[in-house]
């Protein structure tokens, strides 16, 4: 099989129809072997209702409907382990993602040997203040603090080597960050393409600012997890063992200083009621705390077992 077109959806019954007519069209005019798995994550409306009629009407339309609202992390995660194509595509289903890049993106797989290939919305037409200065500000710290250089992280339009979604994890709220993590899984050759972008035809946009401020929280995440997610007591234990030590110098200096009796009238000040006291007990109980973050992290890491992420509540043609 060629292609795999994996769209997570939430609520876009309306645009479903087109969207599979467009992709059909596009896979007829290049002769492509193809499947294409909407993931229903948990809509309201008759989302779900419709892909049984697209999957009625053409055997390629795969689906896959969550009990509830899990998120796209979790509906890629589910497309991902079901795709068989050798390309992979994945785009959102309110029509702003064209199926006309789709032939582009597949030749930079196939042809360029890019392990994946991210779309860059480069003119967009979402609004100015609400997303796309967040967008550009979330960009540019993804950029500097990844390594990973794309303009559009946040671009659902993407195109992967089966290779590559075999293995990596796409969990919690990393579906932007997957670039990132095919990096750090070992996959170097990551390409953009300028795609274009359309206004929204049907429903209403699903961004908000809480999804902007997760963004940058998940980008903190993702930068530790690359960092220290195998290795935990690097970072914890050594910052625990230096508050430690300063929390211990102090409090050697404290103790030589009353001993040795070096200032007069030091003998008759309390111990307790000496702000640096204070400063180095506080020093040497975070040195400690840190310490056993780091140490169970280490044993988490090593006793952990992969917990269900999703439930799933029927599925078609799978």
């Amino acid at each position: 099989m060629n292609l795999s077109i994996v769209i997570p959806l939430l609520n876009e019954q309306e645009s479903l129809p087109e969207l599979h007519s467009w992709i059909y069209k596009v896979m007829i005019e290049h002769n492509y072997s193809y499947e294409v798995i909407f993931i229903d994550d948990g809509s309201t409306d008759a989302s779900w209702q419709t892909i049984e009629e697209l999957s009625k009407k053409d055997a390629n339309v795969k689906g896959i409907k969550f009990l509830r609202n899990y998120g796209k992390s979790q509906a890629l995660h589910a497309g991902f382990a079901k795709a068989q194509g050798d390309v992979i595509i994945t785009m959102d289903a309110d029509l702003q993602d064209s199926p006309d890049e789709i032939p582009g993106l597949f030749k930079m797989i196939t042809e360029q040997k890019f392990d994946l290939v991210s779309g860059w919305k480069k003119k967009r037409y979402d609004s100015v203040v609400s997303k796309n200065l967040p967008s550009k500000l979330f960009n540019w710290a993804a950029r500097k603090t990844s390594g990973v250089h794309l303009n559009d992280f946040n671009c659902g339009l993407k195109a992967y080597k089966n290779i590559v979604i075999k293995n990596i994890e796409v969990s919690g709220e990393m579906h932007r960050y997957i670039p990132v993590l095919a990096k750090n899984a070992g996959f170097g050759k990551i390409g953009e393409k300028v795609v274009i972008h359309q206004a929204r035809k049907y429903g209403e946009s699903k961004f908000g600012m809480s999804r902007f401020i997760n963004g940058f929280l998940d980008l903190i995440t993702i930068w530790f997890l690359s960092r220290y997610g195998k290795r935990p007591m690097h970072l914890f234990g050594a910052f625990g063992v230096l508050m430690f030590l300063l929390g211990l110098v102090s409090t050697g200096f404290i103790i030589f200083f009353k001993l040795f009796k070096l200032y007069n009238g030091y003998e008759t000040i309390l111990v307790t009621n000496n702000p640096l006291f204070y400063i180095a007990l506080t020093a040497m109980i975070i040195g400690t705390q840190l310490f056993l973050a780091g140490f169970l992290g280490e044993i988490i890491l090593r006793t952990k077992n992969n917990e269900e992420r999703y439930k799933v509540a029927t599925e078609v043609n799978l």
